[in-house]
């Protein structure tokens, strides 16, 4: 028989038993609309990570002090001076110090953080100001009361004006300082600080006036290059060693920005895995499915099949022939299945998730899809062929 009838036949028999058909798809549907919404929430949260530390040099390394109960000393801008004397591998390092406080002006307040700084802090965070200044090396050794906006603070605050931000003197924790600039929007938290919720002030500032001695100081460095990191870190950790006089257990802990990233990223693949294994799952029940309702056609047909061996029909034809209808079935759920997971993706967003329309997301759910039928839907094909002309014709 060509082609052409036993695909003829195959929609015949299928379009027969519609509601069959759509029951026998349904676990298809879901599975390749899984597939898209799996594909896509993988690529969105890639693309999360990458925006993440898109603004973070992979060669920074991030020191704090160990707050446990070996804490012994804390991170001083002594350290730093040894660092920048002792360390070649590092390119560039700074100390800051950071804590809860609010800021606020006239009848607006916003509890965000206050971070102070040097002005290495700038270059090493990819800081950059929308308006005005960033802090100078004259705030620290003057001890100017001057504070830079947070993007989100400055928002808070004064809207969009930032004329009228530069030109104004806000409180922080009950401190009055004048407002010198406003950075832009920075995106995610480096190395634990989110510089758009924050007012910059001067280190010294920060602390002898706003944060004092109860918070813990942290560094921030960067190797000299990507292959440096290593070096950096262990000569860092060595010079630090040297200045906190420490025989046992060191009371500062480093951490660098390509660990950080990679940690990101295997998670993220992680997640994109299981979320690929549940969508399996669903087409291998959806295709189970498949080769039940399969089964129970090939009984229902069996004086048929009878019928078309008689009039010389081969066991190839009725193998293709109820091979066809498992395909066909898996494909109309597959363009359905996909179909429905990209117009489910916009709904992503009220769930938190970021979901990344793609290619890949619509082949994979097809060939998935056109698979799980071929693969379930082979032994009740083969059974309907294998059987006997005779019994076939004398089944009741």
């Amino acid at each position: 028989m060509k082609i052409s009838e036993l695909v003829k036949m195959a929609l015949v028999n299928i379009l027969g038993n519609k509601v069959r058909a759509f029951l026998t798809a349904l676990g298809v549907i879901v599975g390749a609309a899984t597939i898209i919404l799996v594909v896509a929430v993988g690529k969105g949260g890639q693309a999360s990570v990458a925006q993440q530390f898109a603004k973070l040099n992979a060669g920074t390394i991030f020191v704090m002090s160990s707050q446990s109960g070996t804490y012994k000393k804390p991170l001083t801008t002594k350290d730093v001076a040894a660092i920048r004397e002792k360390a070649p591998a590092v390119g560039q390092v700074t100390v800051l110090i950071n804590g809860k406080a609010e800021s606020s002006f006239n009848n607006r307040d916003y509890r965000g953080d206050v971070v102070g700084v040097f002005p290495e802090a700038q270059p090493l965070n990819n800081l950059k100001v929308q308006a005005g200044r960033f802090i100078s090396q004259d705030d620290n050794k003057q001890r100017n009361k001057v504070v830079v906006l947070g993007s989100e603070v400055a928002k808070e605050l004064f809207g969009d004006d930032t004329v009228t931000a530069l030109s104004s003197t806000v409180k922080v924790h009950q401190r009055n300082l004048k407002v010198v600039g406003v950075l832009e929007r920075l995106g995610d938290a480096t190395g634990g600080v989110n510089f758009d919720e924050s007012a910059i002030v001067p280190y010294e500032v920060a602390e002898k006036y706003i944060l004092g001695t109860t918070v813990y100081p942290r560094m921030v460095a960067q190797a000299r290059d990507l292959a440096s990191v290593p070096a950096a870190m262990s000569q860092i950790a060595g010079v630090l060693r040297e200045t906190h006089r420490l025989r046992g257990d060191d009371d500062f802990f480093l951490r660098d920005a390509g660990s950080k990233l990679a940690a990101a990223q295997d998670s993220a693949r992680t997640m994109s895995l299981m979320l690929v294994i549940v969508a399996t799952i669903v087409l291998v029940v959806g295709g189970i499915g498949i080769m039940n309702v399969m089964l129970v056609s090939v009984k229902e047909r069996t004086r048929e099949i009878g019928i078309l061996k008689a009039i010389g029909a081969r066991k190839k034809d009725i193998l293709l022939q109820f091979l066809l209808e498992a395909v066909i079935i898996s494909l109309a759920g597959g363009i359905v299945g996909v179909s429905l997971g990209l117009l489910m993706l916009p709904l992503m967003k009220y769930a938190g998730l970021k979901a990344i329309p793609s290619t890949l997301g619509v082949v994979l759910g097809m060939v998935f899809s056109v698979a799980t039928g071929t693969f379930f839907g082979y032994y009740p094909a083969k059974k309907a062929a294998d059987l006997s002309p005779l019994e076939a014709l004398s089944y009741d």
